[in-house]
């Protein structure tokens, strides 16, 4: 691993650690010939699905279309950062571990939804609403009884 302040390409690993549930190892690394002290982290390379969109057109995986998509839908909701990237990474957990090379883009929706219930009620019928492209407020209105329903039942 080269030194990102000066470049040598010798450092040694002063100390490692599992990070993020122990899907990650961080290592603090020093570089022989500059003395400074740095953090990286190494994770699996999974490889994702390629996605099929419903034009039946096909595109590679996109991690930040996730992220920005539970963004949108968690925007000035209590819900943390942290939470927000458990999220992602679980979610591609889930995607690489189905053992599939495509899925469509309704599978993963479906998984984003299943994700936002977990997070905020708000965040889901956001999402919901415009991946199930509610057309009036009788949709919401469905929405929200089963959510009240599903909440009754627990």
């Amino acid at each position: 691993m080269r030194c990102p302040f000066c470049s040598a390409a010798d450092t040694r690993v002063a100390d490692s650690r599992l990070a993020s549930d122990g899907d990650q190892v961080r290592r603090r690394r020093e570089c022989l010939s500059c003395k400074e002290r740095f953090t990286t982290y190494e994770t699996a390379e999974l490889s994702l699905p390629r996605v099929v969109k419903s034009n039946d057109q096909r595109e590679p995986f996109n991690e930040q279309k996730l992220r920005a998509g539970l963004l949108r839908a968690l925007e000035k909701r209590p819900v943390g950062s942290e939470q927000i990237e458990l999220s992602v990474v679980a979610l591609k957990k889930k995607l690489s571990t189905l053992g599939v090379r495509e899925v469509s883009s309704r599978a993963i929706g479906d998984l984003v939804m299943d994700a936002l219930k977990k997070l905020d009620d708000v965040a889901y019928v956001r999402f919901a609403s415009v991946y199930r492209q509610f057309e009036d407020v009788s949709d919401f209105r469905e929405m929200i009884e089963h959510l009240e329903t599903e909440v009754d039942t627990q």
